[in-house]
This record gives structure tokens, sequence and C-alpha cells, in this order.
């Protein structure tokens, strides 16, 4: 009997190390098969890119050309992201307008060269708004922050 019962723990324990290969069921196929990747819309992109331009102007004024110089490549790189997933809208047509002042932006930062970074800011943000008015958005108005966006980021350097 003792035999019989190591041999049976034996059998289960091997059992349960055994991998089973198990085809997906038919209701699994059929939700991954109607389930969308997601794809920000152009209004979720945009209010990305609000809350970088605005933490870039504190980092620039602060001086904080490390920060400043994050927030304004992370711009860029929104704004190539509305390039590449809203090719169905119309607006994104007029989005390389932009590039100038963001380059001159990023020139500013890391040059650490404070008056140019503030007119470069300036530009940036005539040019959005610009971009608004040229696809119908004019309601839409871009202003330099007056308080930081958040309230858990330190923008001067210690």
């Amino acid at each position: 009997m003792k035999t019989l019962s190591v041999f049976v723990l034996i059998v289960l324990l091997w059992s349960c190390t055994q991998q089973t290969t198990t085809q997906p069921s038919a209701t699994t196929t059929a939700i991954t098969s109607t389930v969308q990747p997601y794809k920000p819309g152009l209004g979720e992109i945009m209010s990305v890119i609000q809350m970088h331009h605005a933490k870039l102007w504190f980092a620039g004024i602060n001086e904080n050309w490390k920060l400043a110089d994050y927030e304004i490549k992370e711009i860029k790189e929104n704004f190539q992201t509305a390039k590449d997933f809203e090719t169905d809208r119309k607006e994104t047509g007029d989005l390389p307008m932009i590039d100038g002042s963001i380059d001159s932006v990023l020139a500013a930062v890391q040059q650490k060269n404070l008056p140019a970074f503030k007119n470069s800011f300036q530009s940036l943000t005539n040019t959005c708004n610009s971009c608004h008015r040229s696809v119908n958005f004019e309601f839409n108005v871009v202003s330099i922050p007056t308080a930081p966006p958040v309230t858990n980021q330190e923008f001067k350097l210690k």
C-alpha cells in the first residue's frame, strides 16, 4: 500500500510539471480579434504638449537647462506622434509650421541662453496660436503660463 501511495504521488507530481499546449478558445479568439490597439486622439496629444509647454517655460526661466532640454524634446516627440497617428485629420497637415520654433527653443536651451530662450518660447507660443487659427481652432489660445502646472515638481535647481 505504501508503494502504491508513493507511485500515485510521483505520477501526480509529474503530471503537474508537464506543460500543456492548448489552443485558445473561440471566445478568447473572438475577443482578441475585436480589440483595437489604443490610438490617441489629437486632443489628447495636444493636451500632453500643453503640459510640456508649461513645464518647459518654468524649467527655462529657472535655467534648469537639463529639464528644459527634456521638455522641448518631449514636445517635439509628441508633435511627431500627432503626425504619425492622426494622418486622417486635416489639422495635422499644418503641424510642420511648428518645427522651426521648436528648433529655435532647442538651440536656446542647448546654448543655455535665457534671453534667447524667452524670445524663442514666445515665438513657439505664437506659432501654436497661428496653427490653431489656420485650422479653425482659434478659440484654443495658448499663452505663456503664469503658474507652474504641477505643484509636486521643483523647477529651480538647488
